[in-house]
């Protein structure tokens, strides 16, 4: 890939550090787990970002290890909310600026409180959208924690 993603651009102007590692899994293939096992990682390293909608705060974004899904009523606990569903994959683009598979925290449309699981903490680097299909940021969990204010929480099953 020769040019640098939105994400990628905005690491760089925090002057955060991170690796962009590619991956090719063609125009079908959504799954978080395969994306782990193309880029050789782990599937608990790498993360998903998924958008969902609360009854009181409207969109949060809600970032879990590839292989968990997410707890909807921990997620609506932590945020407070009453209720928490998915957003509508129709809604998606709309709401963060990027198309199912390409959805990231840095450099979204709008900025919305983000809580990831708990156990990004657990581990050296984690694996999260580069916000263009094909392409991952390789970072610290505490330097995405930094850098999109995420609340680490208990959401993940």
């Amino acid at each position: 890939m020769s040019a640098k993603t939105l994400a990628a651009r905005r690491l760089d102007t925090l002057r955060v550090g991170y690796e962009l590692v590619t991956y090719d899994l063609g125009d079908s293939e959504f799954s978080a787990e395969a994306v782990a096992e193309s880029v050789s990682m782990p599937a608990e390293q790498v993360f998903k970002t998924l958008v969902a909608i609360g009854s009181t705060t409207g969109p949060v974004f809600a970032v879990v290890p590839a292989g968990a899904q997410l707890d909807l009523k921990r997620l609506a606990a932590v945020s407070g909310n009453r209720k928490v569903a998915l957003s509508p994959l129709k809604d998606v683009k709309s709401l963060t600026g990027y198309e199912r598979g390409e959805v990231t925290v840095l450099a979204a449309r709008t900025a919305f409180p983000v809580f990831i699981d708990e156990t990004a903490e657990l581990h050296e680097h984690i694996a999260v959208s580069g916000g263009t299909r094909g392409v991952q940021l390789l970072l610290r969990p505490q330097d995405y924690l930094r850098v999109t204010s995420a609340t680490t929480a208990d959401i993940a099953r």
